[in-house]
């Protein structure tokens, strides 16, 4: 199992609106993330930059990000497209971040 983080940009004024949306998160992506490997899945805010941080155990070599083949997880990038920074499939803008420090 590794664990992979990222970052992603959400759009000012939304914090409200990406919470309420993930608060009723699907069940299928829920189902979906766990089928491919994606568990201890945590994302944060930075208030002063927007900056989501994202990360997530995974299981053989699939995140959340790799899922874009799925049509569950199209929907699911499609329905966040208007309050986030994302690719012209609507999936979300992330960048890779480099572990540099871990503690157990």
């Amino acid at each position: 199992m590794q664990r992979v983080a990222f970052k992603m940009k959400m759009t000012p004024g939304m914090k409200a609106e990406y919470k309420r949306r993930h608060s009723e998160i699907w069940p299928e992506i829920v189902e979906l993330l766990k089928k491919s490997g994606v568990s201890d899945y945590s994302i944060f805010l930075d208030e002063e930059t927007n900056t989501l941080f994202a990360v997530q155990k995974i299981e053989g070599n699939m995140g959340s990000q790799d899922l874009g083949f799925n049509e569950i997880q199209q929907k699911w990038w499609d329905y966040m497209a208007d309050i986030m920074a994302v690719n012209p499939d609507n999936s979300p803008v992330s960048v890779p971040l480099v572990e540099v420090f871990h503690l157990d």
